[in-house]
């Protein structure tokens, strides 16, 4: 059986598709012997002549030494069979995600390789357990989750099924980085971290487009300005595919036996079945042209109205709110003439819940999310029954302030809110439950998914108590066990600590 620090010379990759050779990429330019295997004829072949002309590629773009280039291909050899792998000290098999298929290849390589040989899978859905069950010889099977593109990508998942041994992590871990990969251990459990942890993301912006509170062009800008994600949720579906992304959700939220929070909407389903898989087919959230632009209809408010000169504030200790007015323009007082706008800025409320609460005027009371960055863009919300007279002219204060608005229907927690609220919470569950460290949790989601932050600095940066308020806000108002805050989030919103303080 392996020992920690064992040294990795050679490694076998099954599978020889868009995973398979960024595998074996990354594992020639790691300095190792790679055999390469697929049970189609000739796709090895043709794989090995793709990683080629990537290394060439890469040297003509200055970012590798001929040197090195040629030296990485000699490493590389076409296997014919799985007997080959007899030499091998590492096989890491990426093929279908059919668990009979995938066990049946295990069993395979069992009676072929070295006892010491350590056996891997790059699955991103099935458990590495159901897969090592095939097998005698568990303490050596784990899962090394590499992410598309592999070359590019800089994250690896080492997973740790129950048989796993310590000495297998380890020597995972330093694959790893001989691959020139960052890798972080985590516990076998569905969809594991990355794939788990980006639910949140997305599904909490399908529950806002399928509440009709706002258009999928709304969420992602103001994800993307207020936010600082480089993506919106949409166009991000619409990029990984809803065929891939909806299947994906589907599998998480069975195992981790329907727990709401991971609950996605009819929405993502509808897009499904109907065949609008997003850039793929030309069609998803948004349309797409034959050199897949997005089509992207406009997420900001117009309006012709004269900008309003003066407003009351619904709280006149909200000093934040009233400095943000004033500096947009705008005659900021604290009596209420019965007649000009009021203007709020709750947290998790809905203009409904604020107006009832402390019995205020709905049809002129409007909600401005101060959340976030507000540099470029503001969200601002109206209760049913609005005025919609004041409601333009506050839109064309801010409009002649230089500020893109976003206009939206009653939501607690508007948009940006919610969604950060829930991603933070996904990452403190994630941390409450183990799956991996906290330092791990957030360098996985920065590094997989290219989020601007971690979910549990996201928690951080918002302060713990902002997003238990949002949350429990949520929670009251829908009805919805969706929004319960994690315990790991409310022990340490009462305590006054990070989200990053381990137990």
């Amino acid at each position: 059986m392996a020992e920690t620090g064992q040294k990795i010379e050679t490694v076998g990759v099954i599978g020889a598709g868009a995973m398979g050779r960024g595998i074996a990429q990354v594992g020639m330019t790691g300095g190792m012997t790679v055999l390469l295997f697929d049970a189609m004829a000739g796709a090895a072949a043709k794989a090995r002549d793709a990683i080629f002309a990537q290394l060439d590629q890469m040297v003509a773009k200055n970012r590798l030494e001929s040197a090195a280039a040629e030296a990485a291909k000699a490493r590389l050899s076409v296997a014919e069979s799985l007997d080959a792998f007899k030499a091998a000290d590492l096989v890491v098999e990426a093929i279908v995600e059919n668990l009979a298929i995938k066990q049946d290849v295990f069993r395979q390589l069992e009676a072929i390789v070295r006892p010491d040989c350590l056996l891997a899978s790059n699955t991103s859905s099935l458990r590495i357990a159901s897969i090592a069950a095939a097998c005698r010889q568990r303490d050596r099977i784990a899962g090394l989750h590499f992410f598309n593109p592999v070359p590019l990508m800089k994250l690896v998942e080492v997973i740790r099924a129950p048989g796993t041994s310590d000495a297998t992590i380890a020597t995972l871990v330093t694959v790893g980085e001989r691959m020139g990969r960052l890798p972080v251990v985590v516990q076998d459990s569905p969809g594991f971290l990355v794939n788990l942890g980006g639910r949140a993301y997305t599904q909490e912006a399908l529950r806002i487009v399928s509440e009709g509170v706002a258009t999928p062009a709304q969420v992602d800008a103001v994800m993307r300005d207020n936010w600082g994600f480089k993506m919106g949720p949409f166009e991000l579906m619409d990029l990984t595919g809803i065929d891939v992304n909806f299947p994906v959700s589907q599998i998480i939220h069975e195992g981790y036996f329907y727990d709401r929070r991971l609950a996605t909407a009819p929405l993502h389903q509808l897009l499904k079945e109907s065949g609008q898989f997003g850039r793929k087919t030309r069609q998803g959230f948004f349309a797409y042209d034959e050199a897949g632009k997005g089509v992207v209809p406009p997420a900001d408010a117009t309006t012709a109205a004269a900008p309003a000169g003066r407003v009351v504030l619904a709280d006149a200790d909200d000093e934040a709110l009233g400095e943000l007015l004033r500096s947009l323009g705008l005659e900021v007082s604290g009596f209420d003439d019965g007649d000009s706008a009021i203007l709020c800025a709750p947290l998790g409320e809905d203009c409904s819940t604020y107006a009832a609460r402390l019995k205020l005027d709905h049809r002129r009371l409007f909600a401005l999310d101060i959340a976030g960055k507000l540099d470029k863009r503001l969200t601002l919300m109206r209760a049913p029954g609005a005025r919609r007279d004041l409601f333009d002219a506050v839109v064309a204060r801010l409009h002649a302030a230089g500020r893109a608005v976003v206009t939206i229907h009653d939501s607690p927690g508007f948009i940006g809110q919610r969604i950060a609220a829930m991603v933070a919470n996904l990452g403190c569950e994630m941390a409450q439950i183990r799956v991996a460290s906290p330092a791990d949790i957030d360098k996985a989601m920065t590094l997989g998914l290219n989020y601007p932050f971690g979910p549990l600095a996201l928690a951080d940066a918002m302060g713990l108590e902002t997003v238990h308020t949002v949350l429990t806000q949520l929670q009251d108002i829908t009805g919805d066990d969706r929004y319960r805050p994690s315990l790991w989030l409310r022990r340490r919103a009462l305590l006054g600590l990070s989200a990053l303080t381990e137990d």
